[in-house]
Parts: structure tokens; sequence; C-alpha cells
């Protein structure tokens, strides 16, 4: 038997995993051509009527431009001082010696075994205390450190090794020289991994956003789409549109920076 034969049952499971995957994206794009009929009909259509109209019906449902700026603006901020704030705290917790070091990791580490939604309510008092309800900097706050990314970080400095540091110690370079110049740039596959993993769930990010935000134009476009949903009907064609178009920059970022993504993930895999 052939190498080519003996794979063929390989390539079968991965077409019917690959064919459940894309499934679901394919429903949403003919969900979002059909009206209101065909999309609830029984038993459905699979061939849409084409109506393009719900994605301009998408603009004027909702704020969506002002919605995607938000998006944006949350989500760079987001992973600019996430990968900052991570990489400073895992470079001390990896490569620093100081009292209590060891206790306040783990302290860290604990935050990852806790479900998130725990954090709601003593969030959510402490940015309304900041008077913060209901603005951008109230929804990026919580989300500019994580105990994940600092987790990840410390791992991946521990992998380097100490020896360039020692050098550039020698050559009379401090601490913050050699994490700006020496380790930061080494570390740059982790760094990339968490900046991707950052965007995805920021872009993604609802339950935080949808608790401290109420009025429509300062709302992540994952809100806004979320208010498409009618308490009694949802016009179904509509809010798929409006989700692929909230789609397509995620789409877009992967296709053009496929490559580094991989390597970063797989690299960092790797250690």
């Amino acid at each position: 038997m052939s190498r080519q034969q003996r794979l063929w049952p390989v390539h079968v499971v991965l077409a019917v995993g690959a064919a459940a995957m894309v499934a679901p994206f394919f429903w949403q794009l003919l969900t979002s051509l059909q009206t209101f009929g065909e999309a609830t009909s029984v038993p459905p259509t699979f061939v849409p009527g084409w109506h393009w109209s719900n994605y301009a019906e998408v603009f004027r449902s909702t704020p969506f431009l002002a919605q995607f700026g938000n998006t944006v603006l949350i989500t760079v901020v987001r992973v600019l001082t996430q990968l900052l704030f991570c990489s400073m705290a895992a470079y001390a917790f990896a490569r620093m010696r100081f009292p209590g070091r060891d206790a306040l990791f783990l302290v860290i580490l604990s935050v990852l075994m806790v479900p998130g939604q725990l954090y709601l309510l003593p969030q959510y008092r402490m940015v309304m205390n900041l008077g913060l309800l209901n603005t951008l900097t109230g929804i990026v706050l919580p989300g500019m450190f994580s105990a994940f990314g600092t987790f990840m970080l410390r791992q991946f400095f521990l992998s380097l090794p100490r020896d360039i540091e020692e050098a550039a110690r020698l050559d009379g370079a401090g601490p913050l020289r050699v994490f700006w110049s020496i380790v930061l740039p080494l570390a740059r596959p982790g760094l990339i991994s968490l900046g991707v993993l950052t965007v995805l769930w920021s872009w993604n990010d609802l339950l935080w956003p949808l608790v401290v935000t109420s009025d429509a134009d300062r709302m992540p476009l994952s809100v806004g789409l979320a208010t498409l949903q009618g308490e009694h009907v949802t016009d179904y064609p509509v809010l798929m549109a409006g989700s692929l178009l909230a789609s397509l920059p995620m789409i877009v970022m992967f296709i053009a920076a496929q490559r580094r993504i991989t390597e970063g993930i797989a690299f960092t895999g790797s250690k």
C-alpha cells in the first residue's frame, strides 16, 4: 500500500472537519442575502434571493461606523498596553529578585483560576466610582493588563539565554536598557502571539462593554450588533449582514499576517 493510500482516511477526516468549521460561515453568508421570510421558512431555503439591501440596512439600524471606530480604538489601546505592562511584569517575575516575588506571582496565577464573571461587580463599582461609566476609558481600563499575558510572557522570558543579558550588563547597560534593547526584540514571537490573542479577545468582547455602556455611539461593534436582537422578533438577515461586516477586519488581518501569526504561535508553543 502506497503512502498516499495510507493517508486517504486522514484526508477524509480533515475534509469533514474543515467542512464542519466552514459551514456556519457559509450559512451566515446565505442568511445575510435572504429576506426575513426566507430566513425563517420551514423547510429552510438554501438559495438566497440576493437581497444586498440587508447590508445597507445595517448602517441605517445602527451607528455602524462610530461603533467600528470605537472597536478599533479599544482594541489598539488594549493590545499596546497589554504588551507593555504584561512584558514588564513578566520580565520582573522571570529575571529579577525582590521580596515576595514568588508569592505575588502565585496571586497572579490564582486570578487565572477564577471565572472572569466574578470580577464583574467589583470592576463595575470601581469604574463607577471613577466616573467612567458609558465611556471608552471605562471599557478599556480593565483590559489593559492580564494575568494570562504575564504568565505566558514569563514562561517565554525564562527560556531566553541569560548570557546575552549578562554580556549587556558587563557593557554597562542598566535593567531598563537590557529589557528594552535586548530582551524585547528576542521575545518578538511571544509578543506577536499575545498581540493576536488580545486582538481576537478584545474585538469579540461583549459582556464588559455591554455592562458599562448605554449610548449607541459609545458601544463597540459586539454590543451594537447585540442590540439588533429584538425582544420578540429578530431580523436575522440584517443581524447576519452586520456580523459579517464586523468579521471582515479579522479575516483581512489573518490573511495579511498569516505567516507571522502561525510562526509566532508555533514558536511560543515549542518553548
